[in-house]
């Protein structure tokens, strides 16, 4: 088994960098995409809370893989059309794709995390920042959004461990990622020991994401706020 890793050395750190770089990209990403999603999900407005729901209800209700092919097999059925957009080169790349498929995925569990912690913040907090004088937009990038995260941030270090994991589908779509470097040798060699190394490149990426994540709720005093 160790001569599939020094002898492949180079197509093993291509794969944990497309796996790695995929998975933060799309969970950082995300989570941009769910601060609007989440807000539009809490709106007074029914039409605009109602289009968050279904769109959070039906990314959350399918399989990432059947996102993954409708993004990437899809959209190229329309190459003529994102030629003429100037879209081509975006959607032509694989890589482009799975980015785009994990985006989309991570904002709609993002946004029902932020969604949870929104709701949980105390109405003392919003009558502070009130007192304070502060707007609505102040008080939640000041107030609310940073007391969420620190509320929900074992959620988010959940999804961005399973966000890494589901990484993994996008060999499929020839994505040379960590899954897809395995897939490649052993359609060489047959040597099933392969999938062993993959599996420990992925282990090893979770344990550093998890001793990270205590890191950080451990350091950060802002973290500590129990409300």
């Amino acid at each position: 088994m160790l001569w599939h890793i020094t002898n492949n050395l180079d197509l093993w750190i291509h794969g944990l960098q497309n796996t790695v770089s995929l998975t933060l990209l799309g969970f950082i990403f995300g989570f941009f995409a769910a601060i609007p999603l989440a807000a539009a999900r809490l709106s007074k407005y029914r039409a605009l809370s109602g289009l968050a729901y279904t769109y959070i209800y039906l990314v959350r209700g399918t399989p990432l893989l059947v996102q993954i092919f409708i993004i990437y097999y899809g959209f190229g059925q329309f190459h003529k059309e994102l030629r003429a957009l100037g879209l081509w080169w975006f959607f032509r790349d694989a890589y482009n794709c799975g980015l785009l498929a994990f985006t989309l995925n991570s904002a709609a569990y993002q946004a029902e995390i932020l969604r949870g912690g929104i709701l949980a913040i105390p109405k003392g907090t919003i009558e502070a920042g009130l007192a304070l004088g502060l707007g609505r937009f102040q008080r939640f990038r000041l107030l609310i959004l940073p007391i969420t995260v620190a509320r929900m941030l074992p959620a988010f270090g959940n999804e961005l461990v399973l966000l890494l994991k589901a990484s993994a589908l996008v060999s499929v779509i020839t994505v040379r990622d960590v899954m897809g470097q395995a897939r490649y040798l052993f359609g060489e060699t047959f040597d099933l020991s392969v999938f062993y190394i993959a599996a420990a490149n992925y282990l090893i990426v979770v344990l550093v994401i998890e001793a990270v994540w205590r890191r950080l709720e451990r350091r950060n005093v802002w973290l500590a706020y129990k409300g």
